[in-house]
């Protein structure tokens, strides 16, 4: 049985509600969030309290430039880590639903977007009731640096990513991966590549007053030459995971018509691409 679409092609709705609850990164607060179909083309969140009023539309002027984690500002209120949730929806080529959260961060889970692909595929998707909204199509390629790190995109007919990394950890070392992105592909290939991060940096970071949630079971930790918490679900698991950030942080935007090639990627870096394709003419391919 077919659960998921060929390409992103389509207009895909969730066919029921589905929610998950766990600890948020960053706060290590208890968040829930409820992922709901929609009639109406895009995501769109709510809050499940009595100040919440008429659901917003997710957009990418709602990104801010956040440390570790794409947070969206609404004013008086901010969603943060979002970026893996928003990668499974768009991963999976879902174009309509409704976000209902509880809380001001989204459920890290188990530090991928295993459990969120696992949750769509528990009710499925059905056909949504009106047309997505169109994809970016490049005419120009696009290059964006920050200090060593770099992002391209070239016009291309499909979605295909080609992720680079080199972190002087023996443990991770330079790491590339690629692969022309399907949604059964995302879901076997890049859905279950956890977050990670560095012992030495562990005491610093919640000094700071984030990773207040993380843990051994939510997310890897390298010391060094090795890993705390082996077994790695993959080889190149943490080049897997920065391209499950690339997906989640171009969701709002749209999955280009484009080949993204990011060196040493990062939300910022993303967030700058993500920008530029909002310039570039829309496709209804």
């Amino acid at each position: 049985m077919q659960i998921w679409p060929v390409d992103y092609d389509g207009a895909w709705t969730l066919a029921g509600a589905i929610t998950r609850s766990g600890v948020g990164l960053h706060s290590g607060v208890d968040v829930s969030v409820t992922l709901l179909p929609s009639e109406r083309p895009g995501y769109w969140v709510s809050w499940d309290d009595e100040s919440s009023g008429a659901p917003v539309q997710l957009a990418p002027s709602q990104v801010r430039d956040s440390q570790l984690c794409t947070t969206l500002d609404f004013g008086e209120r901010r969603l943060a880590t979002v970026e893996h949730l928003l990668a499974a929806l768009a991963g999976t080529g879902i174009t309509h639903a409704e976000l209902r959260v509880s809380g001001a961060e989204v459920p890290l889970l188990d530090g991928s977007a295993l459990g969120w692909v696992e949750a769509i595929a528990d009710v499925g998707l059905v056909p949504a009731a009106s047309p997505r909204v169109p994809r970016p199509s490049l005419e120009q390629p696009l290059v964006k640096h920050r200090g060593s790190s770099v992002i391209t995109a070239v016009p291309a007919d499909q979605f295909s990513v080609v992720g680079a990394i080199d972190f002087p950890q023996p443990a991770i070392g330079r790491q590339q991966f690629s692969l022309t992105l399907t949604p059964e592909l995302f879901v076997s290939e890049i859905a279950p590549a956890r977050t990670f991060g560095f012992r030495e940096q562990v005491e610093q970071l919640r000094a700071a007053g984030l990773i207040q949630g993380g843990a051994l079971d939510n997310a890897l930790v390298c010391d060094g030459d090795h890993w705390l918490n082996p077994p790695l679900r993959f080889d190149d698991e943490p080049v897997r995971h920065k391209l499950l950030d690339l997906i989640g942080d171009l969701a709002l935007v749209g999955l280009p018509s484009a080949q993204v090639l990011v060196y040493r990627g990062s939300h910022g870096l993303h967030t700058d691409l993500a920008a530029a394709l909002v310039a570039t003419p829309l496709s209804s391919s």
